[in-house]
């Protein structure tokens, strides 16, 4: 596998692994009623377990192909001077704490209870805002720059509320019509919806300024970066068609056609989560072109 296959395919799993714990954790120490959360912890756990040994494993494969990368390739991966030069750098610096914010996620699992929720969203929020400190994000300096991240930080954020809590939804749609606590189920599945519109304005905002900082001069030249990123916006659009639909469509008609509605509003929303994984990957490969 070529350095640069293996730091897009990096990426693209640290970034879903992120999302997925942070928008997990959310959860169930945000989003579930306090009775509840114990239930959901236990339902949820392998996922988060998986996203936080994920997150470690591709904070570490990406370090090794930023190292690569900066250097001749895969055979100087093993040199120690190549790696102490690559600590120095704005990135290794910032990666170091990314290092030590996966490393928490993982130290978290051998807490109890509500403490390892805690835990876990840390580490999982701290990585996101970490991604802030490197690549494009730091394309600025000084208050500018401080703003930059700021905004790039509630992107991010953001997408991992929304994206990163899908798969807590289908879980718990399974759940409405199999457990006694159904009712807390769906108690928490409208505060995710109503947190959700939030989430998705904030969303299409930061990524609009995200967008307009990061391109240079407007109307851009329509390089292959805008031709992404213009396909990027036009998956969002859908998402965000999705989502409407299945709030204002298919919720509404939960007591005249439940189980029907339920099976659909499931596979509608596996739907969005496939689209959302395909904009992480373009998220994934903006980061090896320059803005244009």
């Amino acid at each position: 596998m070529s350095l640069s296959l293996f730091y897009l395919l990096s990426r693209w799993l640290h970034f879903a692994a992120l999302m997925t714990l942070t928008g997990g954790a959310i959860y169930t120490t945000l989003l579930a009623p306090a009775r509840f959360r114990p239930h959901l912890a236990r339902r949820l756990h392998r996922l988060l377990v998986a996203a936080s040994l994920l997150a470690l494993a591709t904070a570490i494969m990406l370090l090794v192909a930023q190292t690569g990368l900066m250097a001749d390739g895969w055979r100087d991966i093993g040199d120690s001077a190549i790696w102490q030069a690559v600590l120095q750098t704005r990135f290794g610096q910032a990666w170091q704490w990314q290092l030590l914010a996966a490393l928490l996620g993982v130290v978290a699992l051998s807490a109890r209870g509500q403490l390892r929720q805690w835990l876990l969203l840390l580490s999982g929020a701290g990585q996101l805002v970490g991604l802030a400190f490197v690549g494009h994000a730091t394309m600025l300096d000084g208050t500018a720059g401080w703003l930059q991240r700021l905004n790039h930080s509630v992107h991010l954020l953001s997408a991992a509320f929304w994206a990163g809590g899908l798969l807590p939804v289908v879980i718990l749609m399974r759940d409405m019509a199999r457990f006694p606590a159904g009712y807390d189920a769906i108690r928490t599945l409208m505060r995710f919806s109503r947190y959700g519109h939030l989430a998705v304005a904030l969303v299409i905002i930061s990524g609009t300024i995200d967008a307009f900082i990061l391109l240079p001069g407007w109307p851009p030249a329509f390089g292959r970066y805008s031709q992404l990123l213009l396909l990027k916006a036009l998956l969002v659009a859908v998402m965000c068609g999705v989502a409407l639909f299945n709030r204002y469509w298919l919720v509404p008609r939960f007591q005249p056609d439940g189980e029907r509605a339920r099976h659909l509003f499931i596979l509608t929303t596996l739907a969005e989560l496939l689209l959302a994984a395909l904009v992480i990957a373009l998220v994934s490969v903006f980061a090896t072109l320059e803005p244009a």
